[in-house]
């Protein structure tokens, strides 16, 4: 959608719009109801600080709709779309990397109770599975604030996608 579209478009299409970026409905919200921007600019500098921070309820709500990294996300929607690009640098038929990314994941989620996230894009299986393995010794509060940060840095991956000029 164009920047202007955006700007123009009613409140209920311009938050199907962000949705898919981050499900937490008061950054969603924010960033719509503050429209018209000026720029992309004012539109990125608005989602990088909209519901700032995100509450644990908010991180735990997003987190369900993220697939492990390393699994493809199924179906036909725009998010999961965006999550299967967002993977390109995992091999799906590299198998001694599925073997240590589900081991990984599965770690992970004894240790924190939710699903690893991690913005995927740009980076490659190696690295992703160096940056698990760091996670894996933060604190509870340590790791909260990284998968913050993380959730906001895959929000603004996709808007960037999805609002352009």
């Amino acid at each position: 959608m164009l920047l202007e579209q955006f700007n123009e478009a009613d409140r209920s299409e311009a938050i199907a719009t962000l949705r898919p970026c981050v499900d937490v409905m008061r950054w969603y919200e924010t960033v719509a109801d503050r429209r018209p921007y000026a720029s992309l600019e004012d539109l990125w500098n608005e989602a990088a600080g909209a519901a700032d921070p995100f509450t644990g309820a908010e991180i735990e709500a997003a987190l369900a709709h993220h697939p492990r990294i390393g699994e493809r996300a199924d179906g036909a929607s725009r998010e999961a779309s965006m999550s299967r690009s967002e993977q390109a640098g995992v091999d799906p038929s590299d198998s001694a990397v599925q073997e240590a990314l589900r081991e990984g994941n599965l770690a992970y989620e004894e240790r924190f109770g939710r699903v690893f996230l991690i913005r995927a894009a740009g980076r490659s299986a190696d690295e992703i599975l160096a940056s698990l393995n760091v996670r894996l010794t933060h604190t509870p509060e340590e790791e909260d604030r990284v998968v913050a940060g993380q959730l906001r840095e895959i929000a603004l991956l996709r808007l960037k996608g999805s609002v352009t000029a």
